[in-house]
């Protein structure tokens, strides 16, 4: 009978699995580094047998320091430890799951150096075209930590730029310059440019920029009539500024003159005007206006109310008017 419950006792500890005897989770898989212009994030992946409610903690240590605690009880399967990081560090991290009081063991990653393991964005690229030229400027990336040309202080630029209806392409290496002038294309004409960082260390290129196209006009001036056409305006403008300066006095007399009048001429200006017409108008009176009082008379034969009008008419066709009498 002992032998029996013995069995059993052993039989159900095997079925249950190791975990509910030690306590001890699956640890996280496939754990790695990556890096995006000078970040640096962990990355993980659960383990097969993913309970819920299950949570990570990641550290980080440099060769000089012990581990550092980043990402406590955190959900998501990544970590990211830009806020710590040394441009020309060397990097180990590991992560653990936990639930509750059980976790699982540690798992570390490799040593990461981060200048080099870093993936170097592309630049930003932008054109303008100025008649039978291109000028391209360009922008480094944005990094988490430091910038571009004080990591990579060798670091030059290559161009790549064709015709946008054609294949073959044309490249400038090597150049340092962040604004750039293709010459000699042709007039009227699209290209497209790309452009691309070349550190000349491990990584040891950027990602590519995105195609941009952009259209020649036509031939401008040679430089040289610009240059002549600027000389001789500033020489003008020198000239003038000259003479007025020497010349200021004579200047200033012909617009502002100070001579006066001749004292007989104010004197003829200011006498009142004494022309015989003039003065018999101003001493004239007006004229005195002869007029005749006028009254009328009444006839002493008035036409009756209510007689009709061809007897009145009649009437005063056979009688005359009296005389108006005129009074002076």
């Amino acid at each position: 009978m002992s032998a029996a419950i013995c069995a059993f006792i052993l039989t159900f500890s095997t079925l249950c699995g190791s975990r509910a005897v030690s306590g001890v989770l699956s640890p996280p898989r496939n754990v790695r580094h990556t890096s995006f212009n000078m970040n640096l994030i962990l990355l993980w992946d659960p383990p097969e047998d993913k309970p819920d409610g299950l949570v990570y903690t990641a550290q980080y240590r440099t060769v000089q320091q012990t581990y550092t605690e980043v990402c406590t009880n955190v959900s998501t399967p990544e970590c990211d430890f830009k806020e710590h990081l040394f441009v020309y560090g060397k990097y180990t991290s590991r992560v653990r799951a936990q639930l509750g009081d059980d976790v699982s063991p540690w798992v570390e990653n490799n040593q990461t150096f981060l200048d080099k393991r870093t993936i170097i964005g592309s630049p930003n690229v932008t054109l303008f075209s100025s008649g039978a030229t291109i000028e391209v400027s360009i922008t480094d990336p944005v990094f988490a930590t430091s910038s571009l040309r004080n990591v990579y202080t060798k670091a030059t630029y290559n161009i790549t730029y064709w015709k946008e209806s054609e294949e073959e392409k044309t490249i400038i290496s090597n150049i340092e310059q962040s604004r750039v002038v293709l010459n000699n294309l042709d007039p009227r004409t699209k290209y497209c440019i790309q452009v691309q960082i070349d550190t000349n260390r491990d990584p040891e290129f950027s990602e590519p920029s995105t195609p941009i196209c952009e259209s020649t006009t036509d031939d401008e001036e040679p430089p040289w009539v610009v240059a002549v056409v600027t000389f001789v305006g500033m020489a003008m403008m020198v000239s003038l500024v000259l003479v007025a300066v020497v010349y200021r006095k004579m200047i200033s007399n012909f617009l502002c003159p100070t001579d006066t009048l001749p004292q007989h001429f104010k004197e003829y200006l200011l006498d009142p005007p004494n022309s015989p017409m003039y003065l018999a108008m101003r001493n004239s009176h007006p004229p005195e206006e002869v007029y005749h009082q006028v009254s009328i008379i009444p006839d002493s034969n008035t036409v009756e109310e209510g007689r009709p009008l061809e007897a009145a008419g009649t009437n005063c066709s056979r009688q005359q008017p009296d005389v108006t009498q005129i009074q002076r």
